[in-house]
């Protein structure tokens, strides 16, 4: 008698399946490690970023201030030749400062963004999910350089078009980028840090209008710090808008500048402002 016929061999429920059914059968890994605190915070500089897409009138009322102040302050200090500013048209001397001092008034206000998300109930859901609270105000403090980022690139076409004889060099563009966005970091989280303290919008706009034209004043944004009264040197030197200025100017005028120690300095400040931002955004969600 004839054997049966071999049953067929049943196929394995573990063969290698085609690429990209594995998406499909199980979930993706997720980041973890160092690799989770630069996407998140990538993300949440694009989320705020977003909201340019739909209003853009911000850039467009805050590029008149610093107009304002290259066409009638630039222009009539420069024919007054009052204040000494090393054999360069004060119009030059002054733009690096307008830029310094546009992009901080920028972020200087970023606290009321984030009371306004905490009463809205954007703040809880945000910490209520892993994402570390120290990405979410670095996302923060990073799109308020970008939007400080755009503010410069205006103030620099019009002292352009005054004729403010600036470099056009990329790599030195480059570092006045980075330098700017470091600058808007702390100022934004100065501002939220701030917020964290006074948890109102009420008296943040009070403090920060308080604390905006002392900060301004007591830079080299306007008159270099040899010129200034004993005191106010000693609140420049502590001044990180003053070591901003400074940088901008050797980067965009060729003036003497200490770069190293600006960046520096720059660094530290955003660090810092970050770190106390991030210890200060609990009270705000209580």
């Amino acid at each position: 008698m004839s054997e049966a016929p071999a049953a067929p061999r049943s196929a394995s429920a573990d063969v290698a399946h085609e690429p990209g059914i594995d998406l499909l059968l199980r979930p993706p890994v997720p980041r973890a490690g160092w690799r989770v605190l630069p996407a998140r915070v990538a993300a949440l500089c694009a989320v705020e970023l977003q909201k340019l897409r739909h209003d853009r009138t911000e850039l467009y009322t805050r590029a008149v201030q610093p107009a304002l102040w290259l066409l009638i302050f630039g222009q009539t200090f420069s024919r007054i030749r009052a204040i000494p500013t090393g054999g360069i048209p004060y119009i030059d001397y002054l733009a690096p400062g307008i830029i310094a001092q546009s992009a901080m008034f920028i972020a200087i206000f970023y606290g009321i963004m984030i009371i306004w998300e905490r009463d809205a109930g954007v703040l809880n859901k945000l910490l209520v999910t892993p994402t570390p609270r120290s990405a979410l105000i670095t996302g923060k403090a990073f799109a308020a350089g970008v939007k400080s980022l755009i503010q410069a690139v205006v103030v620099i076409l019009i002292a352009a078009l005054l004729g403010v004889a600036l470099t056009w060099n990329p790599l030195k563009l480059l570092g006045v980028a980075g330098i700017v966005v470091l600058g808007s970091a702390f100022f934004s989280c100065l501002s939220m840090s701030i917020a964290g303290i006074v948890l109102s919008r009420d008296r943040l706009m009070g403090i920060g209008q308080a604390i905006t034209m002392p900060l301004f004043f007591g830079s080299s944004a306007l008159y270099p710090v040899a010129i200034m009264p004993g005191w106010l040197q000693v609140i420049s030197k502590v001044n990180p808008l003053s070591y901003e200025v400074d940088a901008l100017r050797g980067l965009l005028l060729g003036t003497p500048a200490h770069l190293a120690l600006d960046f520096g300095v720059l660094v530290l400040a955003a660090a810092l402002g970050i770190t106390a931002a991030s210890a200060l955004l609990g009270r705000l969600a209580r």
